[in-house]
């Protein structure tokens, strides 16, 4: 996006997100079988779940990777600054670069944290509901391509206006 201009919102509601994340598992069903699934925390938790159960998966394991924030001084949330890995993925999950693995995230925007789990688990199938042409090239699979100057508004993050977390920074 270009600096200065303001980024176009697309507000998702619950119903939509939960359809967005099975048509993602409809999509994966063809390309399976899986052995495992991988939570991107945390904006992979929820569509990681719903596909989990979608596809029968009972091993659910999480990666916690920061990015948004990540930037000194930049506004939490809204910014992308460098990938770090907060927890990784059990080492039997990493193992064979993550065969028979699926990745899951809420969306590929620049691409950072997919390359970064691509490095982590190069043959680990990558999907997303949400991806933007700058992210695409990075994931295997996903259900909605939206325009990079879009920000999306997931549900977790609405009320009847925008709500902060408790904790308040992530």
């Amino acid at each position: 996006m270009q600096p200065g201009m303001q980024p176009k919102m697309y507000p998702v509601s619950w119903d939509q997100f939960h359809r967005d994340a099975r048509a993602l598992a409809w999509r994966l069903s063809e390309r399976g079988p899986y052995r495992a699934i991988v939570a991107v925390a945390r904006g992979g938790m929820v569509p990681a779940a719903i596909v989990a159960r979608e596809l029968g998966l009972r091993v659910v394991e999480t990666i916690s990777v920061a990015s948004y924030g990540a930037t000194a001084g930049a506004a939490p949330e809204t910014t992308q600054g460098d990938v770090a890995i907060l927890k990784p993925a059990s080492a039997p999950l990493l193992a064979d670069g993550g065969a028979g693995v699926l990745v899951v995230d809420d969306l590929a925007d620049t691409g950072a944290t997919a390359r970064t789990l691509r490095a982590l688990m190069p043959h680990a199938h990558l999907a997303t509901v949400y991806a933007k042409p700058a992210g695409r090239p990075h994931i295997d699979t996903f259900v909605t391509e939206v325009s990079q100057d879009t920000w999306i508004n997931f549900p977790w993050d609405l009320g009847l206006a925008f709500q902060p977390p408790i904790a308040g920074a992530p």
